[in-house]
């Protein structure tokens, strides 16, 4: 028999059996989504412990498990009590139209939030570059990424542009590489250059010694010999150890007699330069070498 209640007006001794079972069935109902929300919760942690941030992570499984046992209220005990779904459905869907059109930036940015989190391209701490912000995560949120920048402003970019846009990582990969174009002069000894170079390299204590770091003539230019370097470096180490070894190469360079190229140019005054300029001994062609 099913009883309604509109059926109940009088709740006489013959009917308390009707309320007894009523109650013990929405406790019970009440009772096993909330034990089957924490198993869920509890399986979802140790999926996703190591692919979120531990705050963020509790946020996500409360969430979802507060809305498992509202959809299971919604859909068995309000049925047992007489309620009819397809009312609530349409002004559900009504409500749901209206505000997904209000927050449809809210919610993108929430779900590329969840993606972001799920897939981990960046974390806390991480040097990066999204949409040309370049600079060091601070936070992660559902809706936001925020971004302190290099030179130490605050950059809040929404998460469904994080998501969409190219993103560089500077950190994700342990080690780093950085190149250096050294221009030394003809009359010096690229040999003994290249040599002074790899010692250089050799002798730091923080860049790595494998991969190989190499160093190699790359071109005859106009004004000298490029020599070209390759280093790698710890990524989180790798633009002080790019500065401080350009340092150290001009110094060590310089002081062993290699020349650093610089660019010249000669310049010849048409107007006085005498009819055959390679027989005549006057000074009358003025010749200027330009650095």
């Amino acid at each position: 028999m099913n009883i309604t209640l509109n059926d109940i007006s009088i709740i006489s001794s013959s009917d308390y059996s009707i309320l007894f079972f009523r109650m013990t069935f929405v406790a019970s109902i009440v009772i096993i989504s909330m034990i089957a929300g924490k198993i869920l919760s509890i399986y979802l942690m140790r999926a996703l412990q190591d692919k979120m941030d531990r705050k963020q992570l509790s946020m996500l499984l409360k969430l979802m498990r507060y809305s498992f046992v509202f959809l299971v209220t919604v859909f068995f005990i309000l049925p047992f009590m007489g309620l009819e779904l397809s009312s609530l459905l349409v002004a559900g869907g009504v409500l749901g139209l209206i505000l997904g059109i209000a927050g449809q930036s809210i919610v993108a940015n929430l779900i590329s939030g969840i993606f972001l989190t799920l897939e981990r391209p960046i974390k806390i701490g991480d040097q990066v570059n999204i949409d040309n912000n370049a600079g060091v995560i601070e936070d992660i949120t559902f809706v936001s990424t925020i971004i302190r920048t290099f030179d130490g402003l605050y950059v809040r970019v929404p998460n469904d542009k994080v998501f969409l846009n190219n993103i560089t990582n500077y950190a994700a990969n342990v080690a780093r590489r950085f190149e250096y174009v050294i221009g030394i002069t003809y009359d010096s000894d690229a040999d003994k250059a290249i040599g002074m170079i790899k010692g250089i390299i050799d002798d730091d204590p923080i860049a790595f010694k494998n991969p190989t770091p190499t160093v190699f003539v790359d071109k005859l230019d106009d004004n000298g010999v490029n020599i070209f370097v390759r280093i790698w470096a710890p990524s989180t180490e790798w633009y002080s150890v790019k500065t401080r070894l350009l340092w150290i190469i001009k110094k060590t360079l310089e002081e062993n007699g290699i020349k650093i190229a610089l660019p010249q140019r000669t310049l010849w005054f048409a107007n006085s330069m005498p009819a055959n300029p390679v027989e005549s001994g006057e000074n009358d062609c003025s010749i200027f070498s330009h650095h």
